[in-house]
């Protein structure tokens, strides 16, 4: 059993966007990834940011980034937040009026050298996207509903990773599981026994008075 989970920070408590590349520059070196939310008003309640910033932050930054699409057709700019610079894109299932085109876009990302990753609603259940994840790099399953921060994770969501975990190891799969929403040290530790590999966090870690140790108690780290 792993002793630990990589953590990566949300961008989604920022809404000053010069403050994301500091946040990021000040987090390399301590979380794994950068989370970038990416939200417009088709698909949640607000729009925030693009490709754009994902590149200014990685012009100006080391750390990686995990590049959360929360957007309806994300398709027509796979390639620039690739450009920009993504380690990881990870799209809604829900996002996809024609499956296929999930499908090509996966293959799309990873055939541009970089990991390629599927998420899916609270209300969405994980036997929709079963056939989907075997070619996969990761399964992003969102604690809470989404585009607020601050929400309590759902008790049934942590019974998802669970699923999703067990359909992995039956399946000698290898994609990674991230979990989103509502993470913090009182949890941290329960979603990783269960299997989770990228913990997100966001109010936890950019509210603490020391970001350092907020990272480590989510590592479970003394």
């Amino acid at each position: 059993m792993r002793k630990s989970a990589d953590i990566s920070v949300s961008t989604l408590p920022l809404s000053d966007y010069q403050n994301i590349v500091e946040y990021a520059k000040q987090m390399q070196g301590v979380a794994e990834f950068l989370h970038c939310d990416v939200t417009n008003a088709n698909f949640v309640s607000k729009s925030n940011y693009d490709y754009n910033l994902v590149g200014t932050i990685n012009r100006n930054s080391i750390i990686m980034l995990d590049v959360h699409l929360m957007v309806n057709e994300p398709t027509a700019d796979i390639q620039k937040y690739i450009e920009a610079g993504a380690n990881i894109i990870t799209v809604h299932y829900e996002a996809f009026e024609n499956k296929q085109d999930l499908v090509n876009v996966i293959k799309y990302i990873q055939q541009n050298g970089v990991l390629a990753g599927i998420a899916l609603k609270t209300s969405t259940p994980f036997k929709e996207i079963k056939s989907f994840v075997f070619n996969c790099d990761v399964i992003l399953i969102m604690g809470v509903d989404l585009g607020e921060t601050g929400q309590s994770a759902q008790e049934e969501m942590f019974e998802r990773v669970k699923e999703v975990d067990d359909f992995r190891t039956q399946n000698n799969l290898k994609f990674k599981i991230e979990f989103d929403g509502g993470v913090n040290a009182q949890n941290a530790k329960r979603l990783t026994e269960l299997g989770v590999d990228i913990l997100v966090s966001g109010n936890f870690v950019y509210n603490s008075k020391n970001r350092k140790d907020a990272v480590k108690k989510l590592k479970c780290v003394d």
